[in-house]
């Protein structure tokens, strides 16, 4: 074997090296070194690397009088460009009937006259497992401010949703009970083993046309109004094993305590097309909470992830879900468009230096 072909050899392993290197080191940026930002219940300022398809089934669950109310749902999330990050998921639910509940609007009669509002909604009815629709998000990295084991980085957001359940609650909900848009703001924080992000929002949601039975089973055009809604979450992360990298493939466990606020409007019910019904019942009211949310997550080979937590109320209480509320979640990336880049760009390395 000459010299030249002893050269390109040396060349081309080098451009293998290169691949293998460049790719885990892809795989530890987005899931090793920040594993104590990847919040299971709020997205960070950071972004998926671009090019990388990211899958997450989720599942959600909390005891609603005698019966478990579930959610099933699949995300997917694509890097579509180095700052800016896509999102879909939809969901299948067993939280709505058909409907709206027989028992949402009633009325007594005080001689000639008949007074109409609403009333407080029967739970623990059993619904089937309803599509509930498609919801799209998007984030855009704007500020990164990177140091040795620390940055900083901001993020807006948008996002989307067609789902057009008889939700019958007024506090909105884009993932699973109500359609309508929203957007905001990320920050996050990173220093060594710690991470703090806030994310702060707004939700715009789209009424609901449908029926609701009266009394006497009469099926009544019945529109609701669901109120605008403030978010305010704040995670925090600290990564609790590895204490020090050895390599790409070390299993991370990470501990999380997330608080997930919100303060919404007061829904409006209409039926007939005219008549607005008074509200008086704290479900359909003006209201404000806060729930803490403990996590803990394991992270193998970089990639696979699986998050578990449990969710209480903390300042009042959501009335769009009893309490605890479990979940679970499974995310595993998947590289093409960033493997065919690095190798591109290895093969072009190559092609140079002949």
């Amino acid at each position: 074997m000459n010299l030249k072909c002893v050269i390109k050899r040396v060349q081309y392993l080098q451009s293998q090296f290169a691949i293998t290197f460049f790719f885990s080191l892809i795989v530890v940026f987005s899931n090793g070194l920040k594993a104590q930002e990847l919040f299971p219940h709020n997205e960070p300022a950071s972004n998926v690397p671009k090019g990388v398809l990211g899958i997450r089934p989720f599942y959600k669950t909390y005891p609603e009088v005698n019966l478990l109310r579930r959610m099933y749902a699949l995300r997917v999330m694509y890097g579509l460009l180095q700052k800016l990050t896509v999102m879909g998921t939809i969901s299948v639910t067993n939280h709505h009937g058909k409907d709206l509940p027989p028992d949402l609007v009633t009325h007594t009669h005080v001689g000639a006259q008949t007074n109409y509002y609403t009333n407080t909604i029967q739970r623990g009815i059993k619904y089937p497992y309803k599509f509930s629709g498609v919801y799209l998000y998007a984030k855009y990295r704007f500020i990164t401010r990177d140091n040795k084991n620390q940055h900083f980085r901001m993020a807006a957001y948008a996002d989307w949703s067609n789902v057009g359940v008889p939700h019958d609650e007024a506090e909105p909900n884009l993932m699973d009970d109500t359609r309508g848009y929203g957007g905001g703001l990320i920050t996050t924080y990173l220093k060594n083993h710690f991470a703090v992000s806030f994310t702060g929002g707004f939700i715009i949601p789209k009424y609901y046309e449908g029926f609701s039975p009266d009394i006497g089973g009469q099926m009544i055009p019945t529109k609701i109004e669901y109120g605008r809604a403030a978010i305010y979450n704040l995670s925090f992360g600290y990564l609790l094993l590895p204490k020090t990298y050895k390599s790409y493939n070390q299993t991370n466990i990470n501990l999380y305590v997330e608080f997930i606020g919100k303060s919404f409007e007061a829904a409006v019910v209409t039926q007939y097309g005219y008549m607005k019904i008074p509200i008086q019942t704290p479900l359909l009211q003006k209201g404000n909470y806060v729930e803490v949310h403990p996590s803990i997550q394991a992270v193998f080979d970089s990639n696979l992830r699986i998050d578990l937590s449990v969710g209480l109320p903390l300042i009042r209480r959501s009335y769009a879900r009893f309490y605890p509320v479990y979940y679970l979640g499974i995310q595993r990336y998947i590289f093409p468009g960033a493997r065919k880049v690095l190798i591109k760009k290895a093969k072009d390395r190559v092609k140079r230096n002949e």
